[in-house]
C-alpha cells in the first residue's frame, strides 16, 4: 500500500509523461521537410509540397517547415488558405535555439517558449514576437521573401 504523497506523485508523473509522448507523436507525425529553392528575392517551395495521400485521397498539411543549406534556421511555412501562407524564421527570441513546430504553434524545447502560427508568443520566457517574411503567391509556386 502507498502513501498519499506518493500516490499523487505517481499520478502527476503518469499525466505529464503521457501527455509529453502524445505531443511527441503527434509533432513527429505532423512535420513535414521541405527542400526551397533560393531564387532572386526569395526562397521558394512548390504549392504540391502541402499535399499528401492517404489511401489513395488527397489531404493538405496545415504547415510545411522549409529547409536550405544556405538558411541559419529553417523557415516554419503555414498555410492560412490556398492563396495565403505566413511564413516564420525558426529561432526563438529568447536565446537564439531553434523552434520546433507541431501543428499551429511552435515551441522552444531549451526554455519552453511557445508561439501561434503568426509569430506571437503565447508562453514566455520570450518576450518578442518571431520574425516573419513576406509571402507571395504564383501559380503553383509560394515565395517567401527574405529580404
Amino acid at each position: 500500500m502507498i502513501n498519499r504523497r506518493e500516490f499523487v506523485s505517481r499520478a502527476c508523473m503518469a499525466c505529464l509523461g503521457g501527455g509529453l509522448i502524445s505531443a511527441m507523436l503527434s509533432s513527429c507525425q505532423a512535420t513535414h521537410y521541405v527542400g526551397g529553392v533560393l531564387e532572386q528575392g526569395g526562397i521558394a517551395v512548390s504549392k504540391s509540397d502541402f499535399t499528401y495521400y492517404k489511401k489513395d485521397k488527397p489531404f493538405t498539411r496545415a504547415f510545411i517547415v522549409v529547409e536550405h543549406d544556405k538558411l541559419e534556421y529553417p523557415i516554419y511555412l503555414y498555410r492560412q488558405s490556398d492563396n495565403e501562407y505566413s511564413a516564420l524564421w525558426m529561432k526563438c527570441t529568447h536565446q537564439g535555439s531553434e523552434l520546433q513546430a507541431s501543428g499551429d504553434h511552435l515551441y522552444c524545447s531549451s526554455h519552453g517558449s511557445e508561439f501561434d502560427k503568426n509569430g506571437a508568443v503565447i508562453t514566455g520566457p520570450a518576450e518578442q514576437s518571431l520574425r516573419s517574411f513576406p509571402v507571395s503567391v504564383v501559380d503553383d509556386k509560394i515565395l517567401i521573401r527574405l529580404a
